[in-house]
């Protein structure tokens, strides 16, 4: 890309997840100056609707959580921003339709997510997310059209998952490492070669805690991406 682009951030859901993530810009991005980072426009709306509750509450609330989305990434479009991230898996219900709706690129964070994954010739891949994310499906359709095996976790473990998502990260807290490993200790006897952190509050709890490379974080790939297609060049870390 000849012309830096301008990063539209559609966040919010939630604040600390999106802090999580404009961190990770600054963190990723190979600057030397203030001037060589990226020009971003972060909108964090953290009046969007919960996207798990709206989707499993039926097709009327899910319209509404769809509507505020669009709100959003319509605001950053017409502001001039010419490329949009939104740093939260479950709303990539939507993608499609909200790319649809849109002159600019939405980067699709599943897709980006699982190409990554396939490229680095793993075959079974856990999958850790909201309820709406794992009961959608949106990663299990992507990793099996990669020709990969997604691996859900079990009604009582997917418990203990949003537990540590809405109980402890989004009420302020750090998270169980005791929670986490019941659930690393599953993941590893179900045979998995990796596992997608495919909620960005478990990215914030990888940005508080030590995790093993066995651990693919899905915000991680969102911010390369964002950073690659606004023209600049990744800063390894």
């Amino acid at each position: 890309m000849d012309q830096e682009g301008i990063l539209g951030v559609l966040g919010g859901m939630g604040p600390q997840a999106t802090n999580t993530f404009y961190q990770r810009l600054i963190d990723r991005t190979q600057a030397e100056s203030d001037q060589e980072h990226l020009q971003v426009l972060l909108w964090s709306d953290a009046k969007i609707p919960d996207r798990t509750a709206g989707i499993l509450a039926g097709p009327e609330e899910a319209e509404k959580v769809y509507q505020a989305l669009l709100a959003g990434a319509r605001l950053l479009e017409g502001a001039g921003c010419t490329v949009l991230a939104i740093p939260c898996n479950t709303s990539h219900y939507f993608a499609d339709r909200l790319q649809g709706e849109l002159k600019i690129p939405l980067i699709h964070m599943i897709r980006e997510t699982v190409a990554a994954i396939a490229a680095m010739g793993k075959k079974t891949v856990g999958i850790l997310a909201t309820d709406g994310t794992v009961r959608t499906g949106i990663y299990q359709k992507e990793l099996t059209a990669a020709g990969l095996t997604p691996v859900v976790p079990p009604e009582e473990l997917q418990r203990v998952v949003m537990s540590i998502i809405y109980d402890e990260i989004k009420k302020g807290e750090t998270g169980s490492r005791e929670k986490f490993g019941e659930i690393d200790a599953w993941l590893r006897r179900a045979g998995c070669d990796c596992a997608i952190l495919g909620c960005t509050e478990l990215s914030v709890f990888r940005s508080l805690h030590s995790l093993p490379p066995f651990y693919i974080d899905a915000m991680e790939v969102l911010a390369e991406q964002a950073i690659l297609r606004c023209g600049k060049q990744l800063r390894n870390v």
